[in-house]
């Protein structure tokens, strides 16, 4: 069911990683089927709490750097580039919501540093140090060497499968993306951006294909962002999938829940903060 799933975030790149070069491309990892979708719109539709938003509402971030060993290249990024990545998600998440960092944990372990990934027992040890309640943010950042994770750049846990599962809330992301990292077009910081979304309750911007998008009750469930065929790459000029009456306006290239690169995301619209500030305040508060 979609309450036990996580999306996938890859890239198309190429990142040393004190070792082998691991190719990158974006997409999701794991399948997320319609109709648990449905099932899931269904009970936040008969669950929600309405809110205009949660402005001036502080979420906490608590960090958990895992590394191989001590170096930059190994996963060891400094405190800087944590606070780069917090800022970056204040100025994305303006007027809505604000990001706190609560605390930073580093641990050395080239396991989990390697290995960790979707479904896999490096993730569960792992995230058994994860910190706070439901409203809380927990970020690890890791390698994504091999395994599950080979060639990942992040995934991110719903607001809805906090209650069955709280132990596994939060992101996973490659610890290359953050500013300043060595991923080359991903390291703007805007990896936890995309990822906090889905943490937040937003779907892509392709959900659903041109059959589903564009609406409130299909595709991403969000009325103002435009109908997308299929995931954007790069940062594409005039590209419009949809195409007709039934679809106005291009495809969302620059929404942060697409897959464009770092550079070209620059913007939510505000039915997806509706959305959001609506699922943060039915499932984690």
């Amino acid at each position: 069911m979609l309450t036990n799933t996580s999306l996938t975030l890859l890239l198309t790149a190429s990142v040393v990683l004190g070792g082998p070069t691991i190719a990158r491309h974006r997409g999701c990892a794991t399948h997320i089927e319609p109709e648990d979708i449905v099932i899931a719109e269904r009970h936040f539709d008969a669950n929600k709490t309405e809110t205009d938003k949660i402005a001036n509402t502080a979420v906490k971030v608590y960090w958990h750097v895992i590394s191989k060993d001590s170096t930059l290249a190994g996963g060891n990024i400094p405190d800087s580039q944590i606070a780069s990545q917090i800022q970056t998600l204040n100025n994305d998440y303006a007027g809505n919501i604000t990001w706190t960092l609560a605390n930073t944990n580093r641990t050395v372990n080239a396991d989990w540093f390697n290995n960790a990934g979707p479904s896999t027992s490096q993730q569960t040890a792992m995230k058994a140090s994860r910190q706070g309640g439901k409203g809380d943010l927990n970020v690890y950042s890791v390698g994504f060497v091999n395994g599950s994770g080979a060639g990942l750049l992040g995934y991110s846990t719903f607001p809805s499968s906090y209650s069955g599962a709280p132990q596994d809330d939060g992101i996973v992301i490659l610890f290359s993306s953050v500013p300043g990292g060595s991923t080359n077009g991903y390291n703007l910081g805007r990896t936890l951006t995309h990822e906090s979304g889905h943490w937040l309750g937003l779907y892509h911007t392709f959900q659903g294909g041109c059959a589903g998008s564009g609406t409130a009750t299909a595709g991403d469930y969000v009325a103002d962002t435009p109908a997308e065929s299929s995931a954007a790459s790069g940062c594409p000029s005039g590209r419009d999938t949809c195409t007709g009456t039934s679809f106005p306006g291009a495809d969302p290239v620059t929404n942060f829940m697409d897959y464009s690169s770092d550079a070209c995301m620059t913007q939510f619209s505000a039915g997806q903060m509706a959305r959001a500030t609506t699922q943060f305040s039915t499932y984690r508060t």
